[in-house]
């Protein structure tokens, strides 16, 4: 026979049932785990604890030191690991880095230019694996960055917009070789004083620029990508510099101008082909004025030194040959009027006396 139900019974198991089906609470449910932010901390610490109990339980130690922040716990272990595998980031990235420009300096079949783009592409492809490597090491969920990622994203677009515009301009002119570490350029300091300068490294930011005074002028990229740029050794290294000279109107003007290329021609730095040449460029206040044309491939070891050393030889062969280096002369023409015949009878009358008095002495004597 079948046993009797208790009919309080019955109607408390229905209830619960119901409220079962329903989706009501039940007092025996165990509470909503707490987010441990860290996924990787967690397989981490299980794998450690299974190769050995003694470090197992010093990492369970430091994971119940923490403290809970809405629904994410952090520990003691989770802030341990975190340092840990950025220092190990940073590290790995460096040495692969190096390792790899090593790899391509000792490429014979790159380019200076060719080589440092690849360095640089290298460089950030590198860092950019290691950050996901530590990532994924982590355990982060992406998705719980976004509030970052948008908060990032602005910030790139406002505050780091210039940095990231000099990085990619940094890129298109290794690209395009318009610009690259060994050219020389002309510079201009805040004072609006023009000098050139070498390009000695094309950074992430800005292009370093030094000048025959030692002087290093730090150019964004950008400015060079938007503004003008002076380039002496964009397609040929070789530069032509002019020397200004000026001699008397009294002087062999045939002889002059082959002195002057004697005197370029007899400089190591100035090239034989194209050979310098001798311009007559215009007849000054008191002299003929000629500019001397030679051609040099070595900007970069300066400019001035070579017009001084033209100078100085031209000054002795000058001298020997007796043509004449003029000084400013005036022909100075002075109207009659009646301050101009006081001032003459004056100085006529001072002469006279001084006149009178050497005759009186030396009839006294």
């Amino acid at each position: 026979m079948p046993a009797e139900l208790d009919p309080a019974a019955a109607s408390d198991a229905l209830e619960g049932t119901g409220e079962a089906l329903v989706g009501g609470t039940n007092p025996s449910a165990e509470p909503t785990p707490i987010d441990d932010g860290l996924e990787g901390a967690n397989t981490i610490k299980e794998a450690v604890a299974e190769q050995s109990t003694t470090i197992g339980g010093i990492i369970e130690q430091l994971d119940a030191w923490g403290f809970t922040v809405a629904d994410t716990r952090f520990s003691v272990w989770t802030v341990l690991l975190v340092v840990l595998v950025v220092m190990a980031v940073l590290v790995a990235a460096r040495i692969l880095t190096a390792v790899a420009k090593t790899v391509l300096r000792r490429s014979t079949r790159l380019s200076a230019t060719q080589r440092l783009l690849a360095e640089k592409l290298v460089t950030i492809g590198v860092w950019a694996l290691a950050i996901f490597i530590g990532i994924d090491v982590l355990g982060i969920d992406l998705t719980a960055l976004a509030v970052f990622s948008g908060a990032f994203g602005l910030a790139i677009g406002f505050g780091l917009q210039k940095t990231f515009g000099n990085l990619i301009s940094g890129i298109i002119l290794l690209m395009d070789r318009s610009i690259k570490p060994g050219d020389v350029i002309a510079v201009a300091d805040l004072a609006g004083n023009e000098t050139f300068g070498q390009i000695r490294k094309i950074g992430i930011r800005a292009v370093s620029v030094t000048t025959r005074d030692q002087r290093e002028y730090l150019i964004p990229n950008e400015n060079l990508m938007i503004n003008q740029v002076e380039n002496w050794s964009y397609s040929s290294k070789q530069v032509r510099m002019q020397v200004n000279v000026g001699i008397s109107y009294n002087c062999d003007i045939a002889k002059a101008e082959e002195l002057m290329l004697e005197a370029a021609k007899a400089c190591k730095r100035v090239l034989e082909k194209p050979a310098p040449t001798v311009w007559l460029s215009g007849y000054g206040d008191s002299s003929v004025d000629f500019v001397i044309h030679c051609w040099i491939v070595d900007p970069e070891e300066g400019v001035g030194n070579v017009r001084s050393d033209v100078l100085k030889k031209l000054w002795w062969l000058f001298q020997e040959h007796g043509i004449e280096i003029p000084f400013p002369q005036r022909d100075l023409n002075l109207r009659d009027n009646e301050q101009m015949q006081q001032l003459i009878a004056a100085i006529s009358q001072r002469m006279e006396e001084r006149d009178g008095g050497e005759s009186g002495e030396k009839a006294g004597s």
